[in-house]
């Protein structure tokens, strides 16, 4: 018997998905949103129509939403679902997802009245710190319903006045908190660093802070998919990640595996924002400060779509810089090559030329911002914060490869 989950973008219900007879998980727009005045695709790879989505067509983008690699398999031991029943888990999960959509039982009323939040104390933290490697996302928690796409252990939290505290239902979050991963020193600091290296040198960034609770340290990251009306309401954003927006599945992520390239990226962001000469030149940026500070798992899922309030598509601030090259471990190539050479310390001025005609920009200005944005970094470093070991550490790291780079070009 088929199964359903009513689809809705903010509090309008948007579409249905369905898991067919078969198992195949379909999705079709309701007539109401199809009908109603502003009406809008909730994603790029699934633009507005009366025939229904297939599975190959919609699972790029409902997939999307879910948590992914060692995490969903044991999300998915814990809620006793199969690891591969994408709409099982958004069944379980889906109440606070990343942008504007939300998943309840078909015919629940959207009212919100379970919608609550319960404040949480520095033992409890400590607590679900200690607990998310055997629990993430604090998968069957009373209530807890939420869903953040990626591998690494986050929860979603309100944080508001100094205050954090645990949506209940479908309440949206402000915040997604990061613990430390075991396995990889001082990652918070790392990317604490990286994010705030990145604001320095003129990047549009989300804001960070780091916390601690006990002996564990966090990383909270504002939700730019969030904001707050003049009640002090909290609203969503609706956002896709690029490999959303293109219909491709998380595990297809990596250019390597089929992935999106950095030509699927360009040529999506000139398609659909609403201001293509900044958005573009803001992605070159950041394409230019990934492989100047050694980020080698900058994925399309890393980039992302923002649809604000006033209708208009922007590319969203930057979220996931690290410095990956500081853990000797991990690949040495990038997630998406440049100019067809995957080894960052390899790029030279003839792969960027390619690169340049990829993305569709004119060489001599993505040259000349190569330069240009190696000596910001360089400028941001001497006046950055590196009271953290790592933080110098990285700090070290980035200034060597800025110099390094200007030297090639």
């Amino acid at each position: 018997m088929a199964r359903v989950l009513d689809v809705y973008n903010h509090d309008c219900l948007a579409g249905h998905l369905v898991q067919d007879d078969g198992g195949q998980m379909v999705f079709d727009y309701d007539a109401s949103w199809l009908n109603r005045r502003g009406a809008y695709a909730i994603s790029h790879s699934l633009p507005l129509q009366e025939r229904r989505f297939k599975q190959k067509e919609c699972r790029g983008f409902f997939g999307g939403i879910l948590p992914e690699q060692a995490n969903r398999k044991t999300i998915a031991r814990v809620l006793g679902i199969s690891e591969k029943n994408d709409f099982a888990m958004l069944e379980q999960i889906g109440g606070e997802c990343a942008g504007a959509i939300t998943f309840l039982q078909e015919g629940t009323p959207h009212t919100g009245a379970e919608d609550t939040y319960r404040d949480l104390g520095e033992d409890e933290l400590y607590a679900i710190l200690e607990e998310l490697p055997r629990r993430p996302l604090m998968a069957g928690s009373d209530g807890v319903r939420f869903s953040l796409a990626g591998a690494q252990d986050k929860i979603a939290v309100r944080y508001v006045d100094g205050k954090l505290s645990i949506p209940i239902g479908n309440a949206p979050s402000t915040h997604i908190l990061k613990p430390v991963i075991k396995g990889y020193d001082g990652l918070v600091f790392n990317e604490a660093y990286c994010m705030s290296l990145a604001k320095a040198s003129g990047l549009s960034t989300a804001s960070i802070i780091v916390g601690e609770t006990k002996d564990k340290a966090y990383l909270l990251i504002e939700r730019y998919d969030r904001t707050t009306n003049d009640k002090g309401d909290i609203q969503r954003l609706a956002q896709e990640d690029f490999c959303q927006a293109l219909g491709i599945p998380s595990e297809s992520k990596y250019q390597s595996e089929g992935g999106p390239t950095l030509k699927d990226c360009f040529a999506l962001l000139r398609a659909v924002s609403t201001v293509p000469v900044i958005d573009l030149i803001a992605l070159l940026d950041a394409v230019i400060f990934n492989f100047v500070i050694g980020n080698h798992d900058a994925h399309a899922k890393n980039f992302s779509l923002l649809r604000l309030l006033d209708g208009t598509t922007r590319l969203a601030p930057l979220y996931d810089l690290v410095s990956t090259v500081y853990y000797p471990e991990l690949s040495k190539n990038m997630a998406m090559k440049i100019g067809g050479e995957s080894r960052s310390d390899l790029i030279l001025p003839a792969h960027v030329e390619k690169f340049s005609g990829d993305a569709g920009l004119g060489n001599a200005l993505v040259q000349g911002r190569v330069s240009e944005l190696a000596n910001g970094i360089l400028k941001a470093i001497e006046s950055s914060d590196q009271s953290h070991d790592v933080a110098r550490k990285v700090a070290t790291l980035v200034k060597q490869r800025c110099e390094s780079v200007l030297s090639r070009f």
